[in-house]
């Protein structure tokens, strides 16, 4: 990673791992494959997982990194701790892929092409559910949907909860000095909201998404759904605070798509 440093776009690949030893290695795998440099980021798992991020960075390095959080903290907090070990390594931008094997690496190259013809942009995956997608949560995913269009005042967000995305990493840090973040699974749309509000354009790309029979999910369906609707709240009060200039600049998108 550090002899990329000097390019413009030296993007990095951030999975945050809690105990998915069964899947991380296909995952790692696929990186691999789309050639580019992984940072697996494990957020307080067991031994037997970390026993497999520990080999794969060693067979693997240094093209994988492996970053240890002393205790589970949460998604948000780990691809945080990434965000932060990423720019550490030169990274400009940061592609996050969830570990559980829900997305598809060959999907990697077609977004990092979107992202380095939009380098400033958001490059969000827009899932395309197969069979697999349990009920519950697909209809659960709606009320959030909702919820970020009311605090965003814009339809430009299609899922805030997609695990599969490109960040240009300056804005990420410098929202990371100024506010706080949720670090559970609260992160995934509290970000993106809290980064379109500061102006950062996002882009839709759609995305195969299939839910492995096998597959780890650590989503609590009472407690994470009780933190997303707090998180929620919060956001909505932020986005009153923010409405004079969230208006105008849902006017001038409006008049920019009319010209």
């Amino acid at each position: 990673m550090a002899s990329r440093a000097a390019d413009a776009f030296a993007p990095l690949v951030l999975i945050p791992v809690f105990d998915h030893e069964h899947a991380i290695a296909a995952m790692v795998d696929g990186v691999l494959a789309s050639d580019n440099d992984c940072l697996l980021v494990d957020d307080g798992s067991g031994p037997a997982c970390a026993q497999v991020l520990q080999d794969l960075a060693q067979r693997h390095a240094p093209r994988v990194r492996l970053l240890r959080l002393p205790r589970n903290q949460g998604k948000g907090a780990a691809v945080l701790a990434g965000f932060r070990e990423a720019a550490a390594l030169g990274a400009s931008h940061v592609l996050q892929i969830d570990a559980d094997g829900q997305h598809d690496p060959a999907d990697i190259p077609r977004f990092l092409a979107r992202a380095r013809l939009r380098p400033d942009s958001i490059i969000c995956g827009s899932p395309e559910y197969d069979a697999s997608v349990p009920k519950g949560r697909l209809y659960g995913r709606y009320l959030t949907h909702v919820w970020v269009w009311i605090n965003t005042l814009s339809l430009a967000i299609k899922d805030s909860m997609c695990g599969f995305r490109v960040y240009p990493l300056p804005p990420v840090l410098r929202l990371m000095g100024e506010e706080t973040i949720g670090q559970r699974m609260d992160f995934d749309p509290e970000i993106i909201v809290r980064l379109f509000w500061r102006g950062v354009p996002v882009e839709n790309l759609p995305t195969r998404v299939t839910y492995p029979r096998d597959g780890v999910s650590h989503f609590d369906i009472w407690r994470d759904n009780l933190r997303i609707s707090r998180m929620h709240t919060r956001l909505f009060f932020g986005m009153l605070r923010r409405l004079p200039r969230l208006l105008a600049a849902r006017r001038t998108r409006i008049q920019g798509r009319a010209a």
